[in-house]
């Protein structure tokens, strides 16, 4: 079984502020991932690795209760076979807190969440999961230059 960290996500009301912050330690846009305008994820890398992210979530219609979204606050490992991966966990007693599902509806994105012991969050991606590469959201683009 070929597991690969993939990223660690933090959910973020600023994004222009986010990246700028990032862009200080090092950091970079690598990739970007749209489930529409309004709502993005953004991954950050430094120079010579663009696979192991920091991945901003904006949702910017997201409300009051924004930073405490089921997926917040994660790390994400790439598993290979998805399906295996999750047949292991609940061998193992483990259940899912939530099972494979596609985020977004999108065909090439298929992911899993469950908790550690401690109960910390993290999410199963189905494959290796390369950095996304959809273009930035117009409104983005603008505010970055």
């Amino acid at each position: 079984m070929a597991v690969r960290f993939a990223h660690t996500n933090l959910r973020v009301k600023d994004p222009v502020a986010s990246v700028n912050f990032y862009r200080l330690l090092g950091l970079n846009i690598v990739g970007s991932l749209v489930m529409s305008e309004r709502y993005y994820l953004l991954y950050l890398a430094a120079e010579g690795d663009a696979q192991t992210t920091v991945e901003l979530t904006i949702n910017e219609n997201g409300g009051p209760d924004y930073d405490r979204s089921p997926g917040s606050g994660h790390f994400a490992l790439a598993v290979g076979n998805l399906d295996d991966c999750v047949a292991r966990l609940k061998e193992g007693g483990f259940r899912p807190n939530q099972l494979p599902f596609h985020p977004g509806d999108r065909a090439d994105l298929r992911v899993a969440f469950v908790a550690d012991p401690d109960g910390h969050k993290i999410e199963l991606v189905e494959g290796t999961f390369p950095t996304p590469q959809d273009p930035l959201p117009t409104s983005l683009r603008a505010a970055l230059r």
